[in-house]
């Protein structure tokens, strides 16, 4: 499906008018790519998925079609893999070393453990931002339309302390702020962003973005007046000190009769939280994707304007179908190999063999025995990532690509090929903390 120019080749014209973004490629295409993938992955025990992951981009990639020329991924696997290697390596040196003497700190000075586990988990914060923007720079490096690389700056470490002064801003605002370090964290990001020659611009400002969080907004107001209402106001099980008096058989069972069964049609109120959370669910997810919309829509660069009509409510229900059929497979695999161990060995034996009183599968050797419930095991995952491809990833990724359009592209035509962006350990920390998953 990828078609690539050669090395300093002119591209085909650009029209007059805006162009639109097409998505060209089936979901059985997909299937089939995912599951051939994902049995190499299970098989070489997760090696394999640096090949799966360029293999699944490359596919994506030459299926968003802006103007109807295909983006291009000219990511390496080996690149991948060797950036992997570096970054477990640095990693490897951080937790043993810094751990170490922050733990050593923490008993020495406040006599215990806690402030060293706190300061270890705190110290991979800025770790973890850092791998965010190193992960997005090699996407786009490697990333190319018309034969013109993106790029991103380097910028690392400039990201992660921004991103942690702006989430201590958010939290300290209790999240009143959140569309602020939405914004400015995008901006940094976006204005670092190159495409050839022409460098991204994400105008406007971030107090557009409330109107995306408003939907989250009053269902955080709805449940938390319901929690008033149910735990303070008119509560669901009276408060009595009587309950806390005389032994802990009486208090329990005072709490039980008088508390639950006499007041059951009270406890029935508490069903009122479950649309109340459903709400805030739906409102996180449209706040995600709209603000997604909004900042897009106010991306440019010199002749050229993005535009987004991205639907909230389309991505919310993709999400909730699409998920909900990957973990229904999920939970109906993982039930189905204890039902597949029960039946063969019986329960009495399967419940041996847990705690090594038996072989798991009677005369086979324990190694062998360990690798058909490993198989049967990683199976049910390799089926999950492949249906969360298709159900989910497939369908997001679409919708997000036929819903954005170019206009004013005449600034197209004025840009030059930049340089390849070089950089030894790739997307090796985002794999390494486990950011790396996602396409």
């Amino acid at each position: 499906m990828t078609t690539s120019l050669p090395e300093g080749a002119t591209p085909p014209p650009l029209p007059l008018q805006g162009l639109d973004v097409l998505f060209e490629g089936k979901r059985s295409a997909l299937f089939w790519l995912a599951l051939k993938s994902g049995f190499w992955t299970v098989l070489t025990l997760g090696f394999y998925r640096f090949w799966m992951k360029t293999r699944l981009r490359r596919w994506y990639w030459s299926a968003i079609r802006p103007g109807g020329h295909p983006l291009e991924y000219v990511g390496d696997p080996l690149e991948k893999l060797l950036g992997f290697f570096i970054a477990v390596v640095i990693l490897t040196f951080y937790i043993g070393i810094v751990n170490l003497a922050l733990m050593f700190v923490s008993f020495s000075v406040f006599q215990s453990s806690a402030v060293g586990y706190t300061a270890s988990f705190l110290g991979v914060i800025p770790v973890w931002f850092y791998a965010q923007y190193r992960a997005r720079r090699y996407v786009l490096g490697r990333t190319r339309w018309r034969g013109v690389r993106f790029g991103l700056e380097k910028g690392a470490w400039g990201y992660a302390w921004r991103a942690l002064v702006h989430w201590l801003i958010t939290i300290v605002s209790a999240g009143l702020l959140w569309p602020r370090m939405t914004f400015w964290l995008e901006k940094y990001k976006t204005d670092r962003t190159y495409f050839g020659s022409a460098r991204l611009e994400q105008g406007g400002n971030w107090w557009m973005l409330y109107r995306a969080a408003i939907p989250f907004a009053l269902g955080l107001v709805l449940f938390a007046g319901l929690t008033l209402w149910l735990f303070w106001l008119d509560p669901v099980i009276p408060y009595s000190t009587e309950w806390f008096s005389g032994d802990a058989e009486r208090i329990e069972d005072q709490f039980w009769t008088e508390g639950i069964a006499g007041n059951l049609m009270q406890v029935i109120r508490l069903l009122w939280l479950i649309p109340a959370m459903l709400v805030m669910v739906y409102g996180a997810v449209h706040y995600r994707f709209a603000s997604r919309r909004i900042l897009a829509s106010h991306k440019r660069a010199v002749g050229v304007q993005m535009r987004s009509k991205l639907n909230s409510l389309r991505i919310s229900v993709i999400y909730v179908l699409g998920t909900t059929i990957a973990y229904l497979l999920l939970f109906v695999g993982i039930f189905s190999i204890l039902g597949l161990a029960l039946s063969l060995l019986g329960a009495g034996t399967f419940l041996e063999a847990q705690i090594g009183g038996v072989e798991p599968f009677g005369a086979l050797p324990r190694l062998i025995s360990v690798a058909i419930l490993a198989a049967l095991y990683l199976s049910v995952f390799l089926f999950w990532s492949v249906l969360h491809n298709v159900f989910v990833t497939y369908p997001l990724m679409r919708h997000m690509a036929v819903t954005l359009s170019l206009r004013d592209v005449a600034g197209l035509a004025d840009i030059s090929q930049r340089a390849r962006d070089e950089f030894a350990e790739a997307e090796g920390f985002a794999e390494a903390l486990d950011l790396g998953a996602a396409i």
